[in-house]
């Protein structure tokens, strides 16, 4: 199984599982598409939006988890 850690860019975590997309936009990423976002880590980018690295890191590990 796939873990998620915060210094993995965003482009890698949705080559994953395509499925952690929709837990990145509720959390405020709604700029998943342009390319620039696809090569941030994903700490960069809570960094950014003002989100709560590690507990968007558990969610998106939970959903892997379960998936």
């Amino acid at each position: 199984m796939a873990q998620v850690t915060k210094d993995m860019i965003i482009g890698e975590i949705l080559q994953i599982d395509a499925g952690v997309a929709p837990i990145l936009m509720e959390s405020g990423m709604h700029c998943l598409g342009y390319p620039s976002s696809q090569m941030e880590s994903i700490e960069d980018a809570c960094a950014v939006h003002g989100i709560d690295v590690d507990s968007l890191v558990q969610k998106l590990n939970d959903y892997l988890k379960n998936n």
